[in-house]
């Protein structure tokens, strides 16, 4: 029941503040979901409901929503097995008041890391019907069509084996769609072999439909079933199926009928609010089946009933998910932790229910709604900001906080929002008051880890048996992520209050304590990685970001982190190894090896983002520390020649490559490579050519080599070189050379055969996927717009956008390759003036002398003289007349192609 909050209420002489709290329990989402279904099967059983009506409102969604971790999916689940049977529902939850209704509870995990998609969402909700043991003719007809079309070769039968669908409901579901099949056949008196045939026979029940025929007058009643057999069986035709479903549903048998209850759940990860196109799809699975009642679990509210989404989703507005909508606030809050006023008071009114802890903008609320005063909030918008951010959602903490509020306002000046920039010890004692010591010591070990395992906990705690840790686990502020790499981390307001607040209790840690515990959790992330299989890029990574982060805050000794650091930037993969800082733009602040080795590792992620005069200014102030040790010095030395190469700082660029390749270690091949690559863009192609056969594998010799000949116009050895380092990479198992190499190739290509090249392309995306590598995505890019050079593809607005990417990088090389790109587009169409105007840019872009030789190819493309009487210094291997006729016959045989199409 709903009441006042006494204790805030006894604290203020005001008596004009009115006070509210609120409590979370499960009975009481279970209570609402019980109410919720009971008056979804009184609508459905009411006189007026109609199945086939797509304009009536629908009330046939509840939404639990709150943070990660909280468990919603535990919620879900529970409310699933309850579902099912008598059984599986704790008895204080009571005896729901449908008994003797058949309720078929069908739960879906949306995550991410479940790997489901629509199919597999639409094809769950059949499977799990199976169970009524006979046909649905109308949706299996059109299921059955949609995969054979979608599927060729692909029979469901193994698909369903393959996703776990036949293992979980069973086998029924293919036999009855045959049946379907075969029944509809034997009413159409079609032959035996065509009845097999689903296309003929759909095509023949749509005309048997239209000329209302009575052998099919069974399925004459679901008046859409003919235009949905007449679509084309695409993925947005499919989203209507489940109409035929719910029609189905509506026409069985009293002793057959049943309810659907679908559970969707980590509806989070659907998609990100600015692309919707899975969301939509699922949206009009809801309202195509208001028979039907659905629970859905997020970490946000559903959006559905924002007038503001129109547009985006089919179906939007209070009108149309009156229960959806947001509510007043009523006279009394619901005690339930986790619901806040007027977001679930109900099954009529708000369906929409925060379980847990609170998502920022619900802290707000509810902070503003606590305590008011003439119903104006008494809190300050300020001061509830910083409580918000403060509390990662805690309600207790809210609670403290505004009973520090209150209490700061009895010594008569107003709370700012410096008050509240504040660690509670209530909360370490509440925290460790039910905890053996042992617990304790395993509690504030981990404490500095972002996420841990029962073996990491036990070894930074130094504990020799595994209990503590394992018991510690079982309490509900330690969150579970069953698909994280180490699948346990405290709640986020426990652990920064462990790290910071005041610890008065009689076992508190000293720094020494704090210290030693932090050595050990770095060797057990050593010991880790170590042990880990070879090129476990996830593990590798995770170990990298809390050991940077432990060596940094506890000024340790760098160890095996200088070996993790080669192994990070081997793979050209670049994720983010430690937290941005947002006000570092430079290696200022930096005072240890650590500091140094985070600001070096942060920087070479962060290059990927930022424009590359930034990185270069970040790792200059960084190599001027001195405070890298040995190999990494030359490692930060040779990214900033990298960065130098790419601003066209090439005199520079060439005496960091010059000192690391003289130094002798780790990156000394690559540092040749870049030699190599800074003699290619002077137009040195002899000296670069010479220098592939000394630098293998480590030197990356085949991507050298196909730099140097694709410029000389031979497109196809080019290609070659790409395709054996993308080979080669692969051997080594890395994917950002793999990747960068088939871009490349791509490009090659391009020029040759845009058939052949729309392949490769698409195969540099999928190997782009999951990396962070711009200048590669961006090659990719170029290579599109040659592959459509000389169509109608709007190949010129294309390159202005991506041009504008490309100034935004700081990366010369990009740009120059661009202009190169939109040349051969004009030329190839025969725009004198247009390829005029790309050959001076082209001219001022490499007016320093590196990728001077592209303006020779632009005149080669067209077939025109040098204007400026001032050709390029290039060096070819074979001499420029072979190199003009190879790029003018590039042009001439894509216009050839064009004109033949």
């Amino acid at each position: 029941m709903a009441g006042r909050d006494l204790r805030a209420l006894f604290s203020s002489n005001d008596r004009g503040m009115t006070t509210a709290e609120a409590f979370t329990n499960r009975q009481a989402q279970w209570e609402l979901v019980a109410a919720g279904l009971a008056e979804h099967l009184a609508h459905v059983a009411a006189p007026g409901f109609d199945i086939e009506d797509l304009e009536a409102p629908r009330n046939n969604v509840m939404v639990f929503h709150g943070i990660g971790g909280i468990g919603k999916t535990t919620l879900s689940r529970k409310l699933e097995a309850a579902l099912a049977g008598a059984e599986h529902r704790p008895a204080q939850w009571g005896e729901p008041t449908w008994n003797g209704t058949r309720i078929r509870p069908v739960r879906i995990d949306l995550s991410r890391s479940a790997g489901g998609d629509f199919e597999h969402l639409v094809l769950t909700i059949r499977a799990a019907l199976a169970g009524i043991g006979r046909p649905l003719p109308a949706i299996d007809l059109a299921l059955r069509r949609y995969w054979e079309h979608q599927h060729p070769g692909d029979p469901l039968e193994e698909y369903l084996q393959r996703g776990g669908l036949a293992a979980r409901f069973g086998k029924a579901m293919p036999q009855q769609m045959q049946s379907a099949l075969a029944d509809v056949a034997q009413a159409l008196l079609l032959p035996g072999t065509v009845g097999t045939a689903v296309g003929q026979v759909t095509g023949s029940l749509v005309r048997a439909l239209r000329e209302r025929r009575q052998t099919v007058r069974a399925l004459a009643g679901c008046t859409r079933l003919a235009d949905l057999l007449e679509t084309d069986p695409s993925i947005d035709a499919l989203s209507y199926y489940p109409h035929l479903l719910s029609w189905e549903l509506a026409q069985l048998p009293a002793d057959k009928k049943v309810t659907p209850v679908i559970l969707l759940d980590t509806f989070e990860d659907v998609g990100d609010r600015t692309h919707r196109d899975l969301e939509r799809l699922i949206q009009r699975v809801v309202w195509l089946m208001p028979n039907c009642f659905f629970v859905i679990t997020s970490r946000s509210r559903l959006q559905w009933a924002e007038p503001a989404l129109q547009g985006q989703l089919d179906y939007t507005g209070p009108t149309a998910w009156p229960g959806l909508a947001a509510t007043s606030r009523p006279g009394a809050l619901p005690r339930a932790r986790g619901i806040l006023p007027g977001t679930g008071t109900g099954p009529v009114g708000g369906r929409q229910v925060l379980v847990g802890d609170f998502a920022p903008e619900d802290c707000d609320d509810y902070l503003a709604r606590r305590l008011e005063a003439d119903g104006t909030p008494l809190i300050p918008e300020p001061v509830r900001a910083v409580i918000t951010r403060r509390s990662h959602g805690l309600p207790l903490y809210l609670d403290l906080s505004v009973m520090r509020f209150l209490e700061l306002r009895r010594t008569g000046r107003a709370p700012g929002p410096a008050d509240f920039e504040h660690d509670y010890t209530a909360l370490i004692a509440r925290t460790l008051a039910d905890l053996t010591p042992d617990e304790r010591h395993v509690l504030r070990s981990v404490s500095l880890l972002d996420a841990f395992d029962e073996d990491l906990a036990t070894q930074t705690a130094g504990l020799t048996h595994h209990g503590a840790a394992r018991r510690l686990i079982e309490r509900p502020f330690v969150n579970e992520n069953a698909f994280g790499l180490w699948p346990y981390y405290l709640h986020g307001l426990i652990r920064s209050t462990i790290r910071g607040a005041d610890d008065l209790t009689d076992d508190r840690w000293t720094p020494t304590d704090w210290q030693q515990a932090a050595a050990r959790a770095l060797g057990a992330l050593g010991t880790q990685w170590a042990a880990g299989p070879d090129r476990d890029r996830m593990l590798l990574v995770g170990c990298l970001r809390q050991g940077l982060t432990l060596v940094r805050d506890f000024r340790l000794d760098l160890g095996w982190l200088t070996d993790a650091a080669w192994a990070y930037i081997s793979d050209s993969v670049w994720e983010p190894v430690t937290p941005a800082d947002p006000d570092a733009t430079s290696g200022t602040g930096v005072e240890t090896a650590a500091d140094a080795l985070a600001e070096l590792l942060s920087t070479l992620a962060r290059r990927q983002h930022e424009h590359r005069s930034i990185t270069a200014d970040r790792l200059t102030a960084l190599t001027g520390t001195g405070l890298l040790p040995g190999e990494l010095h030359d490692m930060a030395l040779y990214y900033l020649a990298k960065a130098q190469r790419d601003l066209g700082r090439s005199e520079d660029s060439r005496r960091g490559m010059r000192y690391v390749a003289d130094a002798g270690g780790r990156l000394a091949p690559a540092a040749r490579r870049g030699l190599a690559h800074l003699a290619r863009l002077a137009g040195d192609f002899p000296t670069a050519h010479a220098v592939v056969p000394t630098l293998g594998w480590a030197g990356r010799h085949h991507r050298v080599d196909g730099d140097i000949w694709w410029p000389h116009g031979d497109m196809q050895r080019a290609a070659a070189a790409y395709e054996a380092a993308r080979n080669e990479a692969a051997q080594h198992g890395v994917a950002g050379e793999r990747a960068t190499s088939q871009a490349q190739r791509a490009f090659a290509l391009a020029f040759t055969d845009p058939d052949v090249a729309h392949d490769e392309i698409d195969l540099a995306e999928q190997l782009l996927t999951g990396l962070d590598l711009r200048a590669t995505a961006l090659t990719v890019k170029i290579a599109a717009l040659v592959r459509d050079a000389g169509t109608d593809r709007d190949v010129p607005g294309r390159a202005e956008v991506l041009r504008a990417e490309i100034r935004a990088s700081g990366l010369v090389a990009p740009e120059a390759t661009l202009e190169l790109a939109a040349a051969f587009h004009h030329a190839v169409v025969n725009d004198a003036n247009a390829a005029t105007e790309t050959i001076a840019r082209l001219h001022r872009l490499t007016s320093s002398g590196d990728y001077a030789y592209y303006t020779d190819i632009a005149h080669h493309m067209t077939d025109t003289e040098n204007g400026t009487g001032t050709p390029s210094a290039a060096r070819w291997i074979h001499d420029e007349a072979t190199v003009h006729h190879r790029w003018r016959a590039l042009t001439t045989t894509r216009r050839s192609h064009l004109h033949q199409r």
